[in-house]
């Protein structure tokens, strides 16, 4: 091999991020894997894709093939409905997966679309089936992920049918929040990726009920909104809300 030739490979395996050494390893992997199954595992991904804002990852009706984690930004999945508008049906983060909707089926239920310049990390279905088998604590950890996203679901399902509007946004929030401290980052503070619209379509709220229960969260001191920052002053205040309590 030529100097030119090791200094090239030897770049691309400093630059390369394997799952083995990424932060979000503990997010989307299991724990407990010896080296050889954490380097099956890394070969796994068989490419990692950057997307500009807006743009999508994956498209309704298209053939599944792969899923994705995510490793930077932020999505949403929205379905077409009958009367033609877009209803959103989810946001994912940093550390979390997109692509199941395609299991059953075989192609895409839903749109992915980037809410902000990000990354995600392709697995291809089949070669995560046939290692699955073969380590079953993966196994075990992906049957997690599918439950979770099950529980998930339900749980927006009891969102819509259960709660009021500011019951449903304080959910949400809080929601985020976990989500946003799991990760590492402030649970108390943070950007909102998605428009206030896109956030009235996810919990079938209208865009001015939206508005209108952000201001009366404001008034009532248990947020700080400026543009899309929030900051939440009073956590005990908006679990009261959701426990049809006065906060």
């Amino acid at each position: 091999m030529s100097t030119k030739d090791a200094t090239t490979s030897l770049a691309f395996e400093v630059v390369k991020t394997a799952c083995s050494n990424c932060n979000l390893r503990e997010l989307c992997l299991p724990i407990g894997l010896d080296a050889d199954d954490l380097r099956k595992v890394d070969e796994l991904v068989s490419t990692r894709r950057r997307l500009k804002r807006g743009d999508y990852l994956y498209r309704a009706g298209q053939g599944f093939e792969s899923i994705y984690a995510v490793r930077s930004g932020f999505f949403k999945t929205d379905v077409l409905i009958e009367d033609g508008r877009d209803q959103v049906t989810g946001f994912q983060m940093t550390g979390e997966l997109l692509g199941l909707d395609g299991i059953s089926s075989e192609i895409h239920t839903c749109n992915a679309i980037a809410l902000e310049d990000s990354e995600v990390c392709a697995i291809p279905f089949s070669h995560l089936e046939g290692l699955s088998r073969q380590i079953h604590t993966l196994q075990h950890h992906f049957h997690q992920v599918m439950s979770r996203e099950i529980v998930r679901d339900h749980g927006v399902m009891m969102l819509l049918g259960t709660m009021r509007a500011e019951e449903r946004l304080a959910a949400f929030l809080l929601n985020l929040s976990q989500r946003f401290k799991a990760r590492g980052y402030s649970p108390a503070e943070f950007n909102l990726r998605m428009s206030r619209d896109e956030i009235g379509s996810y919990l079938g709220l209208k865009l001015e009920t939206v508005s209108r229960a952000f201001s009366r969260f404001q008034d009532e001191g248990l947020l700080s909104v400026h543009q899309r920052k929030i900051r939440i002053l009073n956590t005990a205040g908006l679990k009261k809300l959701m426990s049809h309590q006065r906060a």
